[in-house]
């Protein structure tokens, strides 16, 4: 295999960098462009290229025009905090549609190979009746944020379609795993987790009975790599560019927290707080079309629950 050159926006977030990584680890030429808004410097792989800037900074046409087109961008830069959607509805959509624009109008400009795009499982459905849920199934996000990762699909084909760009869609599940922010607003494994450690209680909003696709980063990363070189069939529709990446399985908030005290070997309080308005009810991703194309998770939950702990337990004690 030649030598590709490929773009990863958001290449310095949880997920972002890994898939950075496994580029490089591939033999790829990489570019990263992030403004470090949630991405960290510590994440950024030490062979790639790294601009800070967003996706509004004339840098991204530099990144562009310096690598003289990409045989793949993978666009992982997004805001993802559902409740910062809800608060600021705008400020969510100039990064997660804007933002997206920005990069499909220069990678139409620069003769762009591939643009790998990242959904969201868990947002774009809505409450779906069927579980698991196919690519197929109704779209009724239910929050900004899921509003604009479903434009932001629809912008994908109207690209494809007008423009030729070859694109491909990952709708992710709950992803989780080393190098998650447990500071952060996202990634409950990651709060718990840091919760666990300190000893304190943990927070479960609701009866805690409402469930997830959990899925481990490394099979993010080998979704990306293998999904991603995929021409996905059909001309008509969305769905058409879309491959669910998840587990095809549903694990309760109170099972998750059940679990990662056992891995840890740490027991702490649970205590219930008030429902969160809006919140789904239950998300679980059918992953048959990926499987089609040799995918499927690997890394079971309490594997993946205790590869990430273990690097959270590390990572605090060494802070």
């Amino acid at each position: 295999m030649t030598q590709r050159r490929v773009l990863v926006t958001g290449g310095a977030g949880f997920i972002g960098s890994h898939v950075a990584d496994a580029y490089l680890a591939r033999g790829d030429r990489v570019w990263i462009i992030d403004d470090l808004s949630t991405g960290k410097e510590q994440n950024l792989p030490g062979d790639a290229t790294f601009v800070h800037a967003n996706l509004a900074d004339a840098a991204l046409a530099d990144i562009f025009a310096e690598a003289g087109g990409f045989d793949i961008v993978n666009h992982h830069a997004a805001q993802i905090d559902v409740r910062a959607s809800v608060a600021d509805p705008r400020a969510d959509a100039r990064t997660n549609v804007l933002g997206l624009l920005n990069v499909l109008e220069l990678s139409v400009k620069h003769g762009a190979r591939r643009v790998v795009f990242v959904s969201s499982g868990g947002v774009v459905y809505g409450e779906p009746e069927e579980r698991p849920t196919p690519e197929t199934a109704p779209k009724a996000p239910l929050s900004p944020y899921g509003v604009s990762k479903l434009a932001a699909e629809y912008y994908l084909n109207y690209y494809r379609r007008i423009h030729g760009l070859s694109c491909v869609t990952l709708r992710y599940g709950n992803v989780y795993g080393p190098r998650q922010d447990p500071h952060g607003e996202a990634g409950v494994v990651a709060i718990f987790s840091l919760r666990i450690l300190a000893g304190e209680p943990i927070g479960i909003f609701g009866d805690g009975e409402q469930t997830r696709d959990y899925i481990f980063v490394d099979d993010i990363v080998r979704a990306n790599l293998l999904l991603g070189d995929v021409t996905p069939g059909g001309t008509d529709g969305i769905d058409d560019l879309a491959f669910n990446v998840g587990t095809n399985l549903g694990t309760s908030v109170n099972e998750l927290a059940r679990t990662l005290m056992r891995v840890s070997g740490r027991t702490v309080p649970v205590r219930h707080l008030a429902d969160r308005p809006g919140e789904l009810r239950h998300s679980r991703l059918a992953v048959a079309r990926a499987a089609q194309h040799g995918w499927k998770a690997e890394v079971s939950l309490e594997e993946g629950l205790a590869k990430t702990y273990r690097h959270i337990a590390g990572e605090e004690g060494s802070a």
